[in-house]
């Protein structure tokens, strides 16, 4: 969808797609299952009725003030000045209500502004109908499954057979889900990253290395605030976040910029350290690789003219399932049902891989359009050639994350004389097989 710019809050320019479509909203929201958002939407719509009101009548009382003083202005010049004195008393009577009447539309703005901003993203109508990920719709499966001798070791007692990975000196150092990578697994981690970027920076992305902690509004503009606040490492004495992926800082780079059309797309790629608090993860799910608290990623994001952001989501996961084709990886492309979607998202494509020790499918890679969701809140902006101002929109996705697809090569890899590299990496790595 396309926003013209307005000269308000940028949250007014929500309410104005809410406004002229309510029905389509409260339908694509409840696609992501939040609960009574009927009433939630007819509320902001209430209070957004009443500020539109405040609005008029002040409009109103300015105009009349406006006559007033006029007014005046003319009885002091015709010596009556006791009905000029009328007049300025009404006047400053008006300009009391005034006030009192900006100060009314300043808080229902605020309230407005504090329910939209707990909506999540009105997701695609492509998005399948679903509460659970046993909703999400397979649309694609490449590889075979490979098939391993009875005694094959899942990744963890492989990193500890091989000495790559030390979880237990990472608890001591740290805690649990900050491992220690060791030796080839250390290497085998470095590959991965420049692999990841050369393939970026071919395919046209402009590699960026931005910080790894964020202030309040880079949180707010792509929306991991405040959804995501309890599953973000806070540095509360400097009010700074540990990035969750590099989406954050990246995107944010065109937080309150005004881009050309010529410009679009903008592609950017980047490699850092992830931090993510995993509050309630247990169990066998988060054993070894599977679930960590700091992991390295590789993240691609565009700033894409609202035309073809679509086209370009597809040639994203494209691009992602190509890597994981090089790497010789089984794998799955889901698209996620509106019950499994992140809060800013408006269509998600999960590519799993096959982690044949553990006979299951393992997340590595989200490909997502935000539309208008996280622009809108970083003021993300092109000037058409027709010389209107537009809210571009904003993709992203993993390419990809590495705890998984390690897990996944060093299972799938083992034979009897040890872990086999794939061909592709071998040039990164400067070995065939981890022994």
């Amino acid at each position: 969808m396309d926003f013209l710019l307005l000269q308000t809050l940028n949250t007014m320019i929500q309410i104005n797609y809410i406004r002229e479509n309510k029905d389509e909203v409260i339908a694509r929201l409840q696609l992501k299952n939040v609960k009574e958002v009927d009433k939630i939407i007819t509320h902001i719509l209430d209070l957004d009725n009443k500020r539109r009101a405040a609005q008029k009548e002040t409009d109103a009382i300015k105009a009349e003030a406006n006559q007033l003083a006029k007014q005046v202005g003319d009885l002091m010049r015709n010596g009556k000045k006791e009905e000029a004195e009328n007049s300025k008393a009404k006047s400053a009577e008006l300009k009391l209500k005034e006030k009192q009447l900006d100060e009314q539309q300043t808080a229902l703005e605020q309230e407005v502004h504090n329910l939209l901003i707990t909506l999540p993203n009105t997701p695609s109508l492509q998005v399948p109908v679903g509460k659970t990920p046993e909703d999400n719709v397979t649309v694609f499966e490449h590889g075979q499954k490979p098939v391993l001798p009875a005694n094959a070791l899942p990744h963890w007692d492989l990193c500890s057979k091989y000495d790559l990975i030390d979880f237990e000196l990472g608890v001591k150092i740290a805690g649990a889900g900050f491992p220690v990578y060791k030796g080839k697994g250390a290497r085998l981690q470095r590959a991965l990253i420049n692999y990841f970027l050369d393939k970026a920076l071919a395919a046209g992305y402009l590699e960026i290395q931005p910080p790894i902690v964020v202030n309040e509004d880079s949180g707010y503009g792509t929306g991991q605030l405040p959804d995501k606040e309890g599953q973000m490492y806070h540095v509360g004495i400097d009010n700074l976040y540990l990035i969750p992926t590099a989406e954050v800082p990246v995107t944010n780079i065109y937080r309150d910029v005004i881009l050309k059309e010529s410009e679009l797309p903008k592609k950017n790629c980047g490699y850092t350290p992830c931090f993510r608090r995993e509050a309630g993860s247990y169990g066998k799910d988060v054993r070894g690789l599977n679930r960590l608290h700091q992991f390295d990623k590789v993240e691609i994001v565009q700033i894409a003219h609202p035309s073809n952001s679509y086209t370009i989501l597809e040639e994203m996961r494209e691009y992602v399932a190509n890597l994981l084709k090089e790497l010789n990886l089984p794998f799955r492309t889901l698209k996620l049902c509106g019950g499994d979607m992140s809060f800013a998202s408006a269509l998600t494509y999960d590519m799993e891989v096959w982690s044949a020790a553990q006979q299951r499918w393992l997340e590595v890679s989200s490909v997502s359009n935000f539309e208008t969701f996280q622009t809108n809140r970083l003021k993300c902006r092109f000037k058409g050639s027709d010389g209107k101002t537009q809210l571009a929109h904003s993709l992203n996705g993993s390419a990809l994350a590495l705890p998984r697809i390690v897990a996944a090569l060093l299972e799938n890899n083992q034979t009897e004389t040890g872990i086999t590299i794939p061909k592709v990496l071998v040039p990164y790595t400067g070995f065939e097989l981890i022994s």
